[in-house]
């Protein structure tokens, strides 16, 4: 083997080799007039509500070494990222979050609007099943269960509160959507706690949501649930006409919860690069009061408002962060301000 084939398979392996890790670092800051549409028109007036995103790729051997020496970039674990599924199956989870998050934010945006809208709730959404699952064969991530023993109930906690009555080895009949198919699987009951029983998946509500202004959302490229808040900003201003921005750049994230209430996501130092990259001018953090039990486990221990603006006081000192418990919380500051 010559030395030029040595160097190519060397150069080959640094730049292309997959390592069991993923590199985060900034993403980008964009204008959500390009995505939605209420009544059919598009938003015309000055300043931009922009979604800010975090740019994801599996770490390569020239990569890792890229990010260690780049400030605005972390090494995660893979599991830590995709949590021992496979990219497809990530990637279908990360679809259905965008999903729901714009169904929420439609919900938000129309009550607080005064418009009309309705909420169907479909079932349960399955994002995971355990390995002690006995119906692991059958239901597949992204499939929909829609009854257990011929029972449908509103809400997940109903489906759970059902289940849990039954004991451990109970077979259960579980009805399902998969691919848009209804199937059905009958197999036991597991052991989830000392005191309760399951089917052994981890789920979360599949809503929908009509209105009767229309109104179309498309997110592109992007997914997740953190765009929750600034999607329903936009939409809200698209239907009342108010000038909420006054031809301001405002960026932020945070999902948006049915309550109305902001909930914290994941790197929002790099969503703060973005956005000033952008020439954002505001950006909307989640708040959450900080508690010694609750920074263990955060990000950098700190929580989203306070990365945040630890991040934009050194990166971007320009740029105001504003922290928002709630969407009404952040409609208040535009208008005030």
């Amino acid at each position: 083997m010559t030395i030029g084939v040595v160097a190519l398979v060397v150069l080959a392996f640094i730049m292309l080799f997959p390592l069991n890790s993923y590199i985060e670092s900034p993403g980008t800051a964009d204008d959500l007039k390009s995505y939605v549409s209420v009544n059919n028109k598009r938003d015309k007036q000055s300043g931009s509500f922009m979604i800010t995103s975090v740019y994801l790729q599996r770490a390569r051997p020239a990569t890792y070494l890229w990010a260690l020496a780049n400030p605005h970039a972390s090494i995660e674990k893979e599991d830590d990222i995709t949590g021992g599924v496979s990219d497809a199956t990530y990637e279908k989870v990360q679809n259905f979050y965008m999903k729901s998050a714009i169904n929420e934010s439609i919900a938000t945006a129309y009550k607080a609007a005064g418009q009309e809208y309705t909420k169907k709730y479909l079932g349960i959404y399955v994002l995971q099943i355990t390995k002690n699952s006995k119906f692991k064969h059958d239901i597949k991530v992204g499939d929909t269960v829609t009854k257990v023993n011929g029972h449908h109930f509103d809400t997940a906690t109903g489906y759970q509160k059902y289940i849990g009555k039954q004991k451990v080895g109970t077979k259960v009949t579980v009805t399902y959507l998969h691919n848009g198919k209804e199937k059905t699987s009958t197999q036991p009951l597991i052991k989830l706690t000392t005191t309760r029983s399951g089917i052994g998946i981890v789920l979360t509500d599949n809503v929908k949501v009509t209105t009767k202004i229309p109104v179309d959302v498309e997110p592109g490229q992007l997914g997740g649930p953190s765009g929750g808040l600034m999607f329903s900003l936009q939409i809200y201003e698209q239907l009342t006409g108010q000038n909420l921005r006054h031809g301001q750049k405002i960026a932020g994230t945070g999902t948006i919860n049915p309550d109305g209430s902001v909930g914290e996501i994941g790197g929002i130092d790099k969503k703060v690069i973005a956005a000033k990259k952008s020439g954002a001018k505001i950006f909307f953090a989640p708040y959450v009061k900080p508690t010694k039990a609750l920074l263990k486990y955060e990000e950098q221990h700190k929580t989203n408002y306070q990365l945040a603006k630890a991040t934009a006081k050194k990166y971007a000192p320009n740029m105001k962060v504003v922290p928002v418990k709630t969407f009404d919380d952040a409609i208040k500051y535009l208008q005030n301000n």
